[in-house]
């Protein structure tokens, strides 16, 4: 094999013909400025070529469901392994995939309980065991040698089919005798006695005296028993010594019957194994607590029950607070300080007054009438369901249980617990023999989704409700736990979203990784990354048009020594600079009691007008204090309704300060290949007023619209404006071709004579932000004037080697996220004061980057915006003027909030772990 993949004149977007050799069998990273070329080289042209020559190597039939791949513009690669691409992308959206189901850990935990679990009754708590005829056999073992002893069973066809039709077939079957009363009887005698009553009579199958010394006497029992199950409905009873014993081969215990464990039965996208209340989805739509009773810092005297505060409707809670007294219930009492048992009272009510249940089941029957409809859809929202309370499976299956333990309770533990659960498990020998091949493949997953800083993640958290960086870390768990060798691993930035405390155990799984044989090649701008890695690539030596080449290749060290933006950042020689002031706090929004998730009912100041830094260990409750509590309850507050807030009691604070809010995530600006970065700052509109201006559009007659590719008019109607056409292949992938009437320009060839500068419109699209500002910046008309300031914004936040058309679908979440940005900064002051929220903006941002990011988010400040960020970037934490630190870990263990202030303060705590990586920065 060779020890290089060797890549030569890679020319796949802005790569300008590098020739490049990445060591087989090493972790390298991939740095560089942004749009510099990196995920061009890694994705666009490493893992494209290794997955169509995976493709190419497949069957015809096989391959029109794989679709066709292009051919990456090179030379040649050789040396190529099989490809693994693991993204930023959120790996499903489909409400039934779990964190369990995608890593396969749920898998192997359904055949483990499905072939060592012990099944246990509710009601006496002992095990369900379901006889065989062993366990009778075994049990005459223990008998006395000579002891007289009968084997029998009961008659169920006594009262299926009558007294009279039964004795008849056991006579003609060759039975002879009946156990009546404690007494041995003929059935001749019963047939011929009609009055003897046959209710509780048993059938003697076999009189014996308990012989194990002969050979035979063990087959000869074995046989009598079995057709004592067969006859008895599945009972058998041995008498011995005027004493019953009992057996049963049903899976049945106080009185109740249950379901002998499979596969099937711990499978929620199986009807058989799903909660018929839910079906299999943990939520249902029904009464929202929370809506029910949005603040719970007021007492049911104060009307904190919503629906129980007009006229009407207020008699209920009249006949509440009247009728307390009679039940010692505390009306006066914040509703957050009842116990479980008093606030279950207030759904369940009782004799004295109407429980919370009860009326909306008389709301439900009323809906008839619009005012009903109208109140129970006030309500209404997705809850936990009832039944299963969110683990999605059938109620019985929480009956079966290994160590103590059910699968609904391992599915709700952290990851993290339930691996010390397995790693502790004591099995005896027989479920010893049975898991020891399933247990370590649990116990690896769960390790690897440790390792990769997922311990606080449970495995019935939803797929679909994880960030990128924590979709793309599982699927890095899930790639380690298949074990693969001599294969080639892609990775896009998998530290977002993880604290630098957890980079050192992300890079363990990586060197993992590579001494199983790999090669890992990770895109990345995490220093600590580039410090472990084997061999570094720096692309540049600018973005855009500007980049696009090796501008360094070797390790760590001889990194430092390079000249290259990534090494003036690394050695010093370049720093984001500390501010010479924080601002003060003067104005702030507390969210009070909140709880949702893993909060510990914490109380929070989040100043406004200022740079405010959320930040914590990963899974310490960051996300769900601002983006599952804040942003919902200030939209309320503003009466823009959307998602439901989570838990807490009360936004307070000066929220006359906030008109708007604005969550700026890294959700594309566009799902339509029209969209593009001219079209989102509005600036597509001037320019196109711009062309409709000239002398020969005025003499044609063309509008703004006649240079819209989105209309009729101006634009090629062969492709719709598109630039090139889909031809759909029947049973193969469509082909995408140029199109032949306007050469990929979108326009008619009369739109594109009309020039501005001696530039047609297509022209002005192709251009990149820094050439279109330049343009446009050399003219003196007033709509120039107006385009500039809006193309500006996106110079500064660092996207100028971005097409003016280039579509919103080739963007990365960071681009989309600073276009987003860009949007607002273009604005300038005109907007009503607003709280911008960030996640994680520094996503894809190289050193140099995020010193154009933090001088746009002073921008915004000095705008009169306030600007929230969750952040675990140190360079943005230092310029923050208040930090939020949540912690103290992640999971069950965080929650709190562990400190509040300026970065200055917080580096003096000793035990507080972004202390210790801000005092290098701040120092």
């Amino acid at each position: 094999m060779r020890k290089f993949i060797e890549i030569k004149g890679a020319r796949v977007h802005n790569l300008k013909n590098v020739d490049v050799n990445i060591p087989h069998g090493k972790f390298t990273v991939v740095t560089g400025l942004s749009g510099s070329g990196k995920s061009s080289l890694a994705f666009d042209t490493l893992y494209a070529e290794g997955q169509r020559r995976y493709i190419e190597s497949l069957s015809s039939y096989a391959r029109q469901f794989l679709g066709k791949l292009d051919k990456p513009e090179t030379d040649y690669i050789k040396g190529i392994a099989p490809a693994i691409a693991i993204e930023q992308k959120v790996s499903s959206t489909n409400p039934r995939s779990t964190v369990g189901t995608s890593t396969e850990i749920y898998d192997y935990l359904k055949v483990l309980f499905a072939r060592a679990g012990r099944t246990f009754s509710p009601i006496s708590g002992n095990e369900v065991k379901k006889h065989q005829v062993g366990d009778v056999v075994a049990f005459m073992k223990t008998l006395s040698d000579g002891a007289r002893a009968m084997i029998m069973c009961p008659l169920p066809g006594m009262k299926k089919y009558g007294r009279e039709r039964e004795l008849s077939v056991l006579k003609q079957q060759g039975f002879v005798r009946l156990y009546v009363d404690g007494e041995s009887v003929e059935i001749d005698d019963m047939i011929a006695d009609k009055k003897r009553n046959l209710d509780d009579a048993l059938l003697i199958i076999d009189r014996i005296k308990i012989d194990f010394s002969d050979p035979d006497s063990e087959a000869r029992y074995g046989d009598s028993i079995q057709i004592a199950f067969s006859e008895g409905g599945g009972n058998c009873i041995i008498y011995e010594e005027g004493t019953l014993h009992e057996f049963n081969n049903r899976f049945e215990l106080d009185g109740m019957e249950f379901q002998e464990p499979n596969v099937h039965f711990f499978t929620f996208n199986n009807p058989f194994g799903a909660c018929k209340t839910c079906e299999g989805f943990g939520q249902v739509i029904g009464i929202d607590p929370e809506l029910v009773i949005p603040d719970k810092s007021l007492s049911v005297y104060e009307g904190a029950i919503l629906p129980w505060r007009g006229d009407s409707m207020g008699e209920y809670r009249k006949k509440l607070t009247l009728n307390a007294k009679k039940f010692d219930f505390p009306i006066h009492r914040p509703v957050q300080d009842l116990t479980e048992a008093e606030y279950e009272l207030l759904w369940t009510g009782n004799k004295h007054f109407t429980g919370l249940n009860k009326f909306f089941k008389f709301i439900e029957s009323q809906t008839y009438k619009i005012q009903y409809r109208v109140m129970l859809s006030r309500y209404r929202g997705k809850t936990k369901c009832p039944d299963c309370q969110g683990t999605r499976l059938r109620k019985d299956a929480s009956y079966v249980k290994i160590a103590g333990k059910s699968i609904q309770e391992i599915v709700l533990m952290p990851v993290e617990e339930s691996l010390d659960f397995f790693r502790s498990m004591d099995l005896n020998a027989y479920d010893h023999q049975i898991a020891k091949r399933i247990l370590p493949e649990i116990t690896n997953r769960l390790n690897f989704l440790n390792e990769v800083g997922l311990g606080y993640l449970t495995l019935n958290r939803q797929s679909n409700s994880l960030s990128g960086g924590e979709s793309q870390r599982i699927n890095l768990a899930t790639s380690l736990g298949s074990s693969l060798v001599g294969s080639m691993y892609i990775l896009d930035e998998p530290s977002i979203g993880l604290h630098p405390r957890d980079t050192e155990r992300l890079i363990s799984v990586f060197r993992k990784l590579r001494d199983q044989g790999n090669t890992v090649i990770v895109v990345e701008h995490e220093e600590e990354i580039m410090q472990a890695a084997d061999e570094i690539l720096d692309i540049g030596p600018g973005a855009g048009k500007y980049g696009g080449e090796i501008v360094f290749q070797g390790d760590h060290k001889q990194l430092l020594k390079a000249d290259s933006l990534t090494a003036d950042y690394l050695t010093g020689r370049t720093a984001i600079p500390v501010p010479a002031k924080r601002r003060p706090v003067k104005t702030k929004l507390t969210v009070s009691g909140a709880r949702q998730y893993n909060l510990k009912n914490i109380t929070v100041d989040i100043p406004l007008h200022a740079l405010v830094c959320v930040t914590g260990v990963s899974g310490s409750g960051k996300s769900t204090l601002i983006r599952e509590i804040l942003y919902p309850a200030v939209r309320q507050q503003l009466g823009q309704y959307g998602d439901t807030a989570g838990t807490f009691n009360q936004l307070s604070g000066d929220l006359q300060e906030v008109s708007q809010i604005e969550f700026i995530d890294q959700n594309p600006i566009g799902k339509s290949s029209r969209s593009n970065p001219v079209t989102y700052v509005k600036a597509y509109d001037d320019i196109r007023e711009l062309f409709s201006r000239q002398p020969l559009a005025k003499t044609r007659g063309y509008k703004p619209g006649f240079f819209s590719f989105n209309v009729d008019g101006g634009r090629c109607e062969v492709c719709e404006g598109e630039g090139e056409i889909t031809i759909g292949m029947q049973f193969m992938a469509d082909v995408h071709l140029e199109c032949e009437a306007c050469g990929g320009t979108r326009f008619k060839a009369e739109t594109l004579e009309i020039e501005y500068r001696g530039k047609s419109i297509a022209d002005i699209l192709e251009m990149d932000i820094d050439g279109a500002l330049e343009f446009f910046g050399a003219g003196n008309d007033r709509l120039e004037k107006k385009i500039t300031d809006k193309l500006k914004p996106l110079k500064d936040v660092g996207l100028d080697y971005l097409q003016l058309g280039q579509s919103s679908s080739t963007l990365s979440g960071g681009e989309a996220q600073r276009i987003k940005l860009a949007s607002f900064l273009a604005k300038g002051g005109s907007n009503p004061p607003t709280l911008f929220i960030f996640d994680e903006p520094t996503t894809g941002l190289h050193f140099h980057d995020v010193a154009k990011l933090i001088i746009a988010l002073n921008e915004l400040i000095a705008n009169g915006h306030s600007v929230v960020v969750i952040e675990h970037n140190m360079d943005v934490i230092k310029s923050a003027d208040y930090i939020i630190d949540i912690g103290p870990e992640g999971g069950k263990k965080g929650g709190n909030v562990v400190f509040t202030g300026t970065p200055e303060a917080l580096v003096k705590d000793p035990d507080n772990h972004t202390a210790r990586f801000l005092k290098d920065k701040l120092s």
